[in-house]
């Protein structure tokens, strides 16, 4: 049974309550009244209960006492019957008799497998985490590194399975305030506060913590540090009886009266605590509440070793990453733990699933020879990886004309360039890409990066001096800087010229393989090709053109609720080599999956190929990435419908196929014995299944296109939504592996075909261009205009202005 619960304090408005306040009150209902038997309910802490058995209806009156978790107080629990689940429709489904996936009854198991780690371990988005780390967890600054999981519910050819995955997140530990602050700042001294002040308050600002004066398990957020130090702070208390005048009580001798606590540092501030009144209590009374998540992010800043520390940690060996799924499966607080999912009719087969899978075998590929001519080569089997030593490319772009910023020239760690020119010519010629010397050769300051005028002027006055026909702009940098957005930003959708960045420090030293990363980056964004595959690919060896479209959206972060999302269209120039693309940027509504101009972008795209080749392609192959199986209707009612139309308005109908590439899953795979991996314990390339662990019907499989040399390889998941040309499994599964050997950075398989690859590049690309302009660099008359300063600008002036890529770069690829 589905129920709806809604709660509100009694006789007052509807106000928001905390999820943890909701599930205190409906556990004192349960307590209460023996109809709401915990051990046969799954809450989801807002609206939703699902129940084995029928529960009553109507308003309930729950009240809670103050103190132990809550204000406590009085409420009103309003339970309404929404749906009486029938499971056999889950079964007609499964079995192929009934079409539409019932997602209410997923979702109501799901929620039931999620009850029991909900009430034993802590939750933080979808994961769970236990309660307390291991001392070998521990990163240092007080805080922990803590092995959890995250699982979900999946329809498989076997029946409904539980997918669960090792997770790993940063947390502060769970001690008292003031540990904390001697751990996390480095030096700090109680003694000596003054000067630790503004640490001590940007440390602990927005943190929660309990409280061990008094027995309560409520939690109170730091708003800041008291203005005064404690013993100088006293607050005004009311006679109850109303009888005396209020007086004033310094909180040092409150503390003594009412709880028998002698405060001992009294000449630090006290925490100011978020509430409807004033709530001041002395740090050496707090602890902090366990489950607060340390960005890892901050954690790199912080101590580069604790950052490598917990990537070391969440990169875990397959051996030991399927031993830890195991035991979470099999633990008391994990989803099969207790008798709850029991209670429903729920069992869990604990062992994981064994599967065949089959290894598809690396393609043959084309590189250049020292001579000129192309050559066919053999990947080694085991890496499937190919090196450059002694061949070429398989197309060298010549460069006439180029030019080197360098921004490292005032650093200590400055660029060598009369050792680093010539050694990046040389490895270009020894690749087949000839190199003439720079035309032009500035020295700039790392500074400029953050003085966006100045870096615009830059740029635009060195495309005048070599008469506006650069090829490619190389910009050295001594160090990662934040106006790297602002330089791609501006040279890409205002001055028209390719850049590619390097290091000072790597390029220095210049060894031979980072030269050839280099050179092989350049070759690409110029129109060069790399490496080919030997063989056509499976499927279309006849004649006729084939287009590869890939597409993506990049969201903002979750804190940020005005930013546009990004939507990307990459697309192939070339047949059949297939392994130059181009790229169109679109922003679009904030956190919106649905790419709103999907047909035009892509014709736009199509057009550009026409121009290209002299012929539009027959076949169109969309691979769209980042929308999960209840978004599979927008893109086929959707998105492809736009297509279609966009297509129609130029009396165009070629076929379409559109796969959707998923990397967002809980699924790994691990090889049954040693023998059946690689040395690393992974999968090999190339491993494929697509029995048993796929849909009960339809058509997709996972696939592992690379190498696992850290942790534990996560293969892609390939979901055929639409297929106009008839694949079979085989020829699709190969053509996509053999795809993966064309991305242009490197020189074996990558993990994601390459046009979804691609288009993440792009997504992301187009996010910095939003980041350039939000973090309020643009200079002139748009940075005062109120359309740009607006933090909620609407897509359409983003794209008008910002977005749009300079016409040189159009058909480049300058993403990679």
């Amino acid at each position: 049974m589905h129920y709806d619960a809604n709660v509100k304090p009694e006789g007052g408005r509807p106000v928001k309550i905390s999820k943890s306040s909701l599930s205190i009150i409906r556990n004192k209902l349960s307590s209460d009244d023996d109809r709401f038997p915990l051990a046969r309910t799954a809450y989801d802490g807002e609206k939703n209960i699902f129940s084995a058995i029928s529960l009553p209806t109507g308003k309930f009156k729950v009240e809670v006492p103050a103190g132990e978790d809550m204000k406590g107080g009085q409420y009103e629990v309003t339970i309404k019957l929404v749906n009486e689940l029938k499971l056999g429709k889950l079964n007609d489904y499964l079995s192929g008799y009934l079409l539409s996936i019932p997602r209410d009854i997923l979702q109501g198991m799901d929620l039931v497998m999620k009850e029991n780690p909900a009430r034993h371990m802590i939750s933080t988005g979808r994961n769970f985490f236990p309660r307390e780390s291991g001392e070998e967890d521990y990163l240092g600054w007080g805080i922990t590194a803590s092995k959890g999981f995250q699982h979900s519910l999946k329809p498989t050819s076997q029946g409904l399975a539980m997918c669960l995955d090792y997770s790993v997140l940063a947390f502060r530990k769970r001690m008292p305030v003031l540990d904390f602050l001697k751990e996390h700042i480095d030096g700090f001294d109680i003694n000596k506060f003054q000067r630790f002040r503004r640490d001590v308050d940007n440390t602990l600002k927005g943190l929660k913590v309990i409280v061990t004066h008094r027995r309560t398990k409520q939690k109170y957020t730091i708003v800041g540090l008291t203005k005064d130090d404690t013993r100088q702070i006293s607050f005004t208390v009311e006679d109850p009886e109303g009888q005396n005048q209020p007086r004033q009580v310094r909180i040092v001798d409150h503390f003594r009266e009412k709880y028998d606590k002698d405060i001992m540092y009294k000449d630090i501030p006290c925490l100011d605590f978020k509430g409807n009144k004033k709530i001041y209590v002395p740090m050496e009374f707090c602890i902090l509440a366990e489950g607060q998540v340390y960005p890892k992010e901050q954690l790199e800043r912080l101590d580069r070793n604790a950052g490598v520390m917990l990537k070391n940690i969440s990169l875990a060996k397959p051996k030991f990453r399927e031993s830890q799924i195991c035991s979470m499966v099999r633990s008391e607080g994990g989803p099969c733990g207790g008798d709850l999912a029991k209670n429903f009719g729920i069992a869990v087969n604990t062992n994981m699933t064994t599967v065949t899978g089959r290894v598809i075998g690396p393609p043959e590929l084309k590189v250049g020879a020292s001579n000129g001519k192309v050559i066919k080569i053999t990947v080694d089997k085991e890496k499937c990886q190919w090196n450059l030593v002694g061949k070429a490319v398989v197309e060298g772009k010549r460069i006439d004309r180029w030019g080197v910023i360098d921004f490292s020239s005032y650093d200590k760690n400055r660029l060598d360039p009369h050792s680093f020119i010539p050694k990046l010519i040389n490895r270009c010629t020894n690749l087949g890409i000839y190199m003439e010397e720079p035309l032009i050769y500035k020295y700039a300051k790392m500074d400029t990066f953050s003085r966006v005028e100045i870096l615009r002027e830059l740029l635009e006055r060195t495309n005048e001096e070599a008469g506006g026909h650069f090829q490619i702009l190389l910009c050295v940098m001594s160090r990662r800087d934040n106006g790297y957005k602002y330089l791609k930003w501006i040279s890409e959708t205002q001055v028209g010229i390719v850049t590619q960045c390097c290091l000072s420090t790597p390029a220095n030293k210049a060894n031979d393989q980072y030269l050839a990363n280099l050179a092989i980056k350049i070759n690409a964004k110029l129109g060069g090709s790399n490496v080919e595959l030997n063989d056509s690919l499976p499927l279309f060896e006849r004649k006729g053109h084939v287009i590869f479209l890939g597409a993506d959206v990049n969201h903002p972060s979750p804190r940020n609720i005005t930013s546009p999302s990004i939507a990307a269209v990459v697309a192939t120039m070339n047949w059949p080599a297939a392994n130059r693309y181009a790229a169109r940027v679109r922003p679009q509504a904030h956190r919106k999956e649905r790419i709103l101009n999907f047909g035009d972008m892509c014709l736009e795209l199509i057009e550009s190929y026409a121009r290209l080749n002299n012929v539009r392609p027959d076949k169109i192959v969309v691979f769209r990435d980042g929308v999960s199986e209840s978004q599979f209707d927008m893109v086929l009612n959707e998105e492809l419908l736009d297509l279609k139309r966009a297509l129609q308005t130029v009396k165009y109908s070629p076929t379409i196929t559109i796969i959707v590439a998923q990397k967002r899953h809980q699924t790994r795979l691990f090889p049954e014995s040693a023998r059946d991996g690689g040395p690393t314990g992974n999968v090999s390339p190339g491993t494929v299944v697509d029995s048993k662990i796929v849909h009960p019907f339809e058509f997709d499989f996972y696939l592992c296109s690379h190498y696992g040399s850290l942790g534990t390889s996560k293969p892609t998941h390939y979901y055929v939504l639409w297929d106009e040309h008839g694949f079979s499994s085989d020829q699709l599964q190969k053509l996509i592996y053999n795809m993966c050997f064309t991305f242009a950075r490197c020189t074996k398989p990558v993990s994601l075909v390459p046009p979804v690859y691609y288009a993440d590049l792009v997504a992301y690309r187009g996010r910095f261009y939003h980041d350039a302009l939000m973090e309020g660099q643009y200079g002139g008359s748009a940075a005062s205009s109120s359309s740009v300063s607006s933090s909620r600008l609407s897509a359409e002036s983003f794209d008008q202005n910002f977005f749009k890529l300079h016409t040189n770069l159009e058909d480049n690829m300058f993403f990679v």
